[in-house]
């Protein structure tokens, strides 16, 4: 069969224009992801063979070979894992099957130290080749397939690829790189044998580097010989079973890299292993940044499985809540079958045991994470909307879940979200008994809305919040502490012992106002439920509430409205201030056809600073022309 050319998919051609720039200062982590490939690939046998042993034949001794060829300027990684026949090279090697990938390269911006960092992010694997080589040779033969139903894959990295089927012996892959001119420094054994060390020591199966070993000259000759031998490089040991003592910070670091394919430290990890009545070892870890794919619904994330240390599954998304998502690691235990599957996983007790155990191990990560503000403010940035998912999802950690809550406040300035739960209460003041907030549309919105007016004046905190996600965490969230939430726009705000007025004196101000308060009533009809005194505002001439207490925010009403649910229309409460200029003026008009004017724009005045649009702004602004000219 003759090789076939290909296109490669447009994002793989893109990926590969950049990495042919070489946008890494650290070129050797290539070898570090063929050889993590390389790891998988093994572990993924090794699993199948369980329960069919035959597809190891007679080559039951797992490795990986490393071989430089100085003449030909080639270097080759070499595998008895799974393998891959001509269709499974044709869709692992030419797509990029990750989700996320346009928004990945829509963020790329020509600048080549930004950029580096984004491919970083997103972690290539297999294309990481091209940074070294000009051309990749790969060859592969399934563990399920015949000799004669192996796969030749070749690439310049120049849009196009051939695959043919061959034969070959050996299950496994082989890949081959063809060195470019100012890369051959990677045809030093001994440049490879560092990199190796470095970076895949603690691979679980042996990396066997091909190497010249020296002699010391015999009686009677001058020099020393040398035979060349494959020899073993790394440690070989599964990391996650050495005492977390005598493992170094280093070696956590390459290891997540391996694990996850990323480019960058993560931010923290955890190591335990617990013996008695479950027995598991967990390594987990906290990414520094988002992938690209976190908010993919029909992305699986979740742990590696290992069971007796032997790999069962990747993505195993049963043992930690869907708000914990962004962990990585693994988790390895001896009280689970080696045939497990996912669905069986799904119905086990011991999975669920697990899963409560590893929830509360992340928990308490994360918790001691938050003691270090700076790291903390980058896990925050990065995965801060995703934990607030929690509290709905986690009833029986909806505290500790809190607990990792940041929020903005009125008691800081800028949009920082680095106010606690805990850090709020500890400065309210004697009298407060509630925790108040405010759900906006945006933080500027948030900061500047007239809700606050009063809040401000009494020197109260008030936490602020706009991401999408916030009504919904505030409508399931009720307490934290014995201390209730309540909304500064909630209709009957009672502000209890923080009041600055005795409540006859609210009264006869309510009273006094009540002329006002029925015109406005009668000029409006039936476009609001009910006309108020406001005892919130200070600055504003007025502002809207619900009956219901909170009221739904535009942003939160298109989102329902996308998600296919039926948003009933909302109707409103003004409250007015009667010392304002503007009511007042308008309180003066005697015409009520005019006055109705000024109603009408007091109340719109107020429905566009709470939702950030008018469903007719056009009769808006006429109305107000028609008032600046009157």
């Amino acid at each position: 069969m003759a090789a076939e050319v290909h296109g490669f998919q447009t994002e793989v051609s893109k990926l590969l224009t950049l990495l042919a720039k070489s946008l890494y200062s650290n070129k050797e982590v290539f070898l570090r992801e063929i050889i993590s490939n390389a790891s998988d690939a093994i572990d993924k046998l090794r699993f199948l063979s369980i329960t069919d042993p035959s597809l190891l034949g007679d080559d039951a001794a797992f490795c990986i070979r490393v071989k430089v060829d100085k003449d030909a300027k080639t270097l080759t990684v070499t595998d008895n894992g799974i393998g891959m026949t001509l269709e499974e090279a044709n869709l692992h090697l030419g797509t990029i099957a990750k989700s996320g990938t346009a928004d990945f390269l829509s963020n790329l911006s020509g600048d080549q130290a930004k950029d580096s960092q984004l491919i970083g992010q997103f972690g290539v694997g297999f294309y990481s080749a091209f940074i070294v080589a000009d051309k990749v040779t790969v060859e592969s033969r399934s563990a399920k397939a015949a000799a004669n139903e192996a796969v030749r894959w070749e690439s310049t990295g120049e849009g196009t690829y051939t695959s043919e089927a061959i034969t070959r012996e050996a299950r496994g892959t082989s890949i081959t790189l063809h060195l470019k001119p100012d890369c051959e420094e990677f045809l030093e054994t001994w440049t490879v044998r560092t990199a190796i060390t470095k970076y895949s020591d603690h691979i679980s199966v042996p990396v066997m580097l091909w190497e010249e070993k020296y002699e010391a000259p015999k009686e009677g000759e001058d020099k020393p010989t040398s035979t060349w031998d494959w020899v073993q490089v790394n440690d070989a040991k599964a990391l996650w079973t050495v005492n977390p003592r005598e493992v170094t910070e280093e070696q956590y670091k390459e290891f997540y890299k391996h694990l996850s394919h990323d480019f960058e430290d993560p931010l923290t990890w955890a190591h335990n292993r617990v013996e008695g009545e479950l027995e598991y070892t967990s390594l987990l870890y906290v990414p520094t940044r988002a992938p690209w794919d976190l908010y993919t619904r029909d992305k699986v994330h979740g742990l590696k499985l290992f069971v007796q240390r032997v790999f069962i599954m990747d993505e195993a998304e049963q043992f930690l809540p869907n708000y914990l998502r962004f962990i990585r690691g693994l988790v390895d235990t001896n009280d689970l079958p080696l045939n497990v599957s996912r669905e069986l996983l799904q119905e086990s007790a011991v999975t669920q045991k697990l899963k409560r155990a590893l929830t509360k191990r992340v928990l308490g990560m994360l918790g001691k994470l938050s003691e270090d503000k700076e790291k903390y403010a980058i896990f925050w940035k990065n995965f801060g909307n995703v934990l607030k998912e929690g509290p709905v999802e986690d009833f029986t950690n909806r505290e500790e879940v809190a607990k990792l809550l940041r929020f903005a406040s009125t008691r800081n300035t800028g949009d920082a979200q680095d106010v606690s739960l805990a850090d709020y209460i500890a400065k309210m003041p004697e009298k407060q008994k509630c925790i108040y907030y405010l759900v906006s549309g945006s933080y500027a919105s948030a900061a500047t809305s007239p809700y606050l007016e009063s809040f401000k004046k009494k020197g109260i905190e008030v936490l602020l919040m706009w991401e999408r996600i916030d009504e919904w965490l505030m409508g399931n969230l009720t307490e934290f502490e014995g201390k209730k939430f309540v909304p500064v726009t909630a209709a009957d705000l009672d502000l209890g012992e923080l009041e600055d007025k005795p409540a006859e004196k609210k009264q006869e101000e309510v009273k006094a106002a009540q002329p006002l308060v029925d015109r406005f009533k009668k000029a409006l009809g039936e476009k609001v439920t009910d006309v108020r005194v406001s005892d919130r505002l200070v600055e504003s001439p007025s502002c809207v509430t619900a009956e219901h207490g909170q009221i739904l925010t535009a942003q939160m009403r298109r989102m329902l409205e996308a998600a296919g649910q039926e948003v009933p229309e909302e109707k409103f409460i003004l409250e007015i201030n009667p010392q304002h200029a503007l009511v007042q003026k308008a309180a003066q008009t005697s015409d009520d056809a005019a006055f109705a004017k000024w109603a009408e724009f007091i109340y719109e005045e107020a429905l566009l600073s709470e939702q950030g649009s008018l469903k007719d702004p056009n009769a808006f602004v006429r109305r107000l022309n028609e008032l600046l000219l009157a």
